[in-house]
């Protein structure tokens, strides 16, 4: 079985993640949406409300799953057998930052990173600038799934 994990805070998952999920469920027999608990962040949204948002966005899709974790992402990825590590890429920057992890990744346990490149429509969505829009009440309709807004 082809497992990926999707690793990331979904705080809260954005259309963005959305686009690089639809476009990979063809490569994999399973994604792990696997939001990452780090107890030194201050978050938005619990846990478990970002994973009803994935779980609620892609309800009609059997090869997603959604868990969280604490930890290193590739102790996760062996403790669920899973095999690559699937990132989106949203410009030149993310790219140098995520290689430097894949090749950290790869050296440590053998785990491949899959990079995808997010849409046009997406490239410029971020969580935190979803979040800081919420905080100041704005209109986020555009930006992340209508699981969210609800």
């Amino acid at each position: 079985m082809k497992r990926a994990v999707f690793p990331g805070s979904f705080d809260p998952i954005t259309l963005g993640h959305v686009d690089i999920i639809k476009r990979a469920i063809p490569l994999f027999d399973e994604i792990v949406i696997a939001i990452g608990i780090n107890a030194d962040k201050k978050y938005m949204f619990s846990p478990e409300q970002r994973q009803e948002f994935i779980r609620q966005t892609f309800s009609n899709e059997p090869k997603i799953k959604t868990a969280s974790y604490k930890g290193l992402t590739v102790d996760y990825c062996k403790k669920i057998d899973a095999t690559f590590i699937l990132r989106g890429l949203r410009n030149p920057a993310d790219f140098e930052f995520e290689k430097a992890i894949a090749q950290t990744n790869r050296k440590l346990s053998g785990i491949e990173t899959v990079f995808l490149l997010t849409s046009a429509e997406t490239s410029f969505i971020s969580s935190s600038i979803v979040r800081d829009i919420l905080r100041n009440n704005g209109d986020v309709s555009v930006l992340v799934p209508n699981t969210v807004i609800k």
